[in-house]
């Protein structure tokens, strides 16, 4: 078991430092840590509301309106799962040693993309060639 790893309020990993040395690692998990809570602690407000919610709504539209509500926020909580096993996902590979290296490439990704989506798992340049490769099988 690694040491706990010192790291101040106002660390944010830049550029001139060794990459992913111990404090980035930490920082990000930290990060990918705070996030998953946070997305669990909304789940269990949603499932909460939602058996506080279920009640009897005579009028027609009333109910259909609720129900419309109702699916929205399932298919939000779902994306929130989905999103939720992304972080698990991240978390693994920092565990592994592979966390900020693209996955098809194997450079490291950027800092800043990392910090503005720590699941990612390309590089912005290997995400782009995914995307368009896959636009164009869509058209097909």
């Amino acid at each position: 078991m690694k040491a706990e790893v010192f790291l101040p309020e106002d660390y944010y990993p830049a550029e001139d430092e060794p990459f992913m040395n111990d404090r980035q690692i930490e920082y990000f998990r930290r990060k990918l840590n705070a996030w998953k809570q946070e997305l669990l602690a909304e789940s269990r407000d949603t499932i909460e509301g939602l058996q506080d919610n279920t009640r009897n709504i005579p009028d027609i539209a009333d109910r259909a309106s609720e129900e419309t509500d109702r699916a929205l926020e399932l298919r939000t909580r779902d994306r929130q799962r989905k999103l939720v096993a992304k972080i698990d996902s991240a978390l693994r590979r920092i565990d592994e040693g592979e966390y900020g290296y693209c996955e098809k490439t194997g450079d490291p990704i950027s800092l800043k993309r990392l910090d503005a989506r720590p699941i990612a798992t390309m590089t912005l340049e290997a995400q782009e060639r995914h995307e368009r490769r896959e636009k164009v099988h869509r058209d097909d």
